[in-house]
């Protein structure tokens, strides 16, 4: 396995007891729930904000402008799919306005039992969505918090910019890189023999 930038990473199913979920509401908005990719028994364990497009409007898999960004820095840094997954504060991609505060409060509680049963070592919130709703603290950002370990929920947790604002502000793209090599230098320290 490895961490090719045009293949899609596996996806993690949806359990059968959470398929029909519908708590939140965004499943009126027809986009389906997605859990996860890449190894749910893996160390690093990264939370963004929603899956985003995994298909095209044909219903092809694709690999998005965030997924790329993502995994190509993730290549750069040396860190390969088996360590890695992926995984969201909300398990549907919004497809239109909703109540945002509501429905992370609802949805944050599939990503807390993901943490109770995976138990990953290390802990990477992408993008002031997904570190404020983790570090459930609304006035925290990722300019104040990276570059250092956070223990939050029990988890070694650190943050970098969302994978999109890295393409839409190249000068993110150097602090992003730093941020990700971070995440791996502390990985290989957990795993030296």
């Amino acid at each position: 396995m490895n961490s090719s930038c045009s293949a899609s990473w596996r996806e993690d199913p949806t359990p059968k007891s959470q398929q029909a979920c519908q708590e939140c509401g965004l499943y009126n908005q027809g986009s389906r729930m997605v859990w996860g990719e890449g190894n749910p028994k893996a160390s690093i364990m990264i939370i963004l904000d929603n899956p985003g497009a995994l298909e095209d409007r044909e219903g092809n898999r694709m690999v998005c402008g965030t997924r790329q960004t993502l995994r190509q820095t993730l290549s750069t840094v040396g860190l390969e799919e088996e360590v890695l997954y992926v995984t969201y504060i909300l398990k549907r991609r919004p497809l239109r306005n909703y109540d945002k505060e509501r429905v992370r409060s609802i949805c944050i509680r599939h990503l807390e039992a993901q943490l109770d049963q995976q138990q990953p070592s290390l802990v990477v919130c992408l993008g002031n969505v997904a570190v404020q709703s983790f570090f459930q603290h609304p006035e925290v950002d990722v300019k104040g918090l990276r570059g250092e370990w956070h223990e939050v929920r029990g988890f070694k947790t650190a943050v970098a910019y969302h994978p999109l604002a890295v393409r839409r502000r190249p000068n993110l793209a150097t602090m992003f890189e730093e941020d990700l090599s971070f995440v791996a230098r502390a990985f290989r320290e957990l795993n030296r023999v």
